[in-house]
């Protein structure tokens, strides 16, 4: 079966469906702003139609979410085997829907043109889709085991790294229809991060270390240890000197990525409720 992307239709059951199940209604056509004052004295802190909105429609578990990079639409993929994109602002539409996966998609990414989106799934591929129209421009399949995570590069080159359960990190390119380069880990590879100035990758898994691969070399220059349990999430800062972990022994640590930093670069410690995604820290 093709992969395709639904335009998702505005009949009243598929309202009752996928559409925000929990708005305040407006009460004139003037646009919410930033800053205003509600009837009950409540100070808004953005434009979203209510303080909090419901997006229904999904037939699974939700297991991954971005937002675009301007912040309009947001991406949502399941284990339903679809991604899905909303409108973040008004109604919270649920316009589009983009079938292609054969198993639940576990992870989902915006390249910075904010019109192409990463996924990787449970089928061992890693797809890149066209956001404008609807389809799916890439379909990449050569992991042997689960796709657990995937993850571009923030500025330069269209470039991404992939992880997966067959212990191998692979590095690819847009413009090439194979892997470009392929690291071996040392145990199943749980989530992984493209470094900011594009000469490294993370990955960490199963062996509940972060690994920092060079590039140039194909080989582990720097090696994280800490966590106690699996690493199932890693995030690196806009300005590209911290990375974020997260782990199933209920903490989220702060590592000092930068060349020359001490040796002991966890900066930050904080025990949490574990939870499978990691979001971004602007500032850390």
């Amino acid at each position: 079966m093709a992969a395709v992307g639904q335009r998702r239709p505005h009949s009243p059951d598929h309202l009752h469906n996928s559409q925000a199940l929990v708005k305040r209604q407006r009460t004139d056509d003037q646009q919410l702003i930033i800053g205003s004052v509600t009837k009950d004295g409540i100070r808004r802190t953005s434009n979203l139609l209510a303080p909090i909105m419901q997006l229904a429609g999904h037939g699974g578990e939700v297991l991954s979410m971005r937002f675009s990079p301007d912040g309009q639409v947001a991406a949502s993929a399941s284990a339903d085997r679809t991604l899905l994109l909303w409108r973040t602002y008004d109604e919270c539409e649920n316009f589009m829907m983009l079938r292609g996966h054969k198993n639940a998609v576990l992870e989902v990414h915006w390249f910075t043109n904010g019109e192409t989106l990463l996924s990787c799934s449970a089928d061992k591929s890693v797809r890149c889709w066209d956001t404008e129209a609807g389809v799916q421009v890439k379909r990449l399949s050569e992991h042997t085991a689960i796709v657990n995570s995937c993850c571009p590069l923030q500025r330069g080159p269209p470039l991404f790294v992939s992880g997966g359960d067959d212990c191998r990190v692979k590095v690819w390119d847009m413009r090439s229809k194979r892997s470009i380069q392929t690291l071996e880990a040392p145990a199943p590879v749980c989530s992984v991060a493209f470094a900011a100035a594009g000469d490294q990758v993370y990955s960490a898994g199963l062996d509940n270390n972060i690994t920092a691969w060079e590039l140039r070399k194909g080989a582990a220059g720097l090696t994280l240890q800490g966590h106690a349990d699996t690493v199932t999430g890693l995030r690196v800062s806009p300005e590209g000197n911290h990375l974020l972990s997260n782990s199933m022994d209920n903490t989220l640590r702060v590592w000092d990525v930068r060349p020359y930093a001490p040796a002991n670069r966890c900066v930050l410690h904080s025990c949490c409720c574990h939870a499978w995604v990691v979001c971004v820290v602007d500032a850390l």
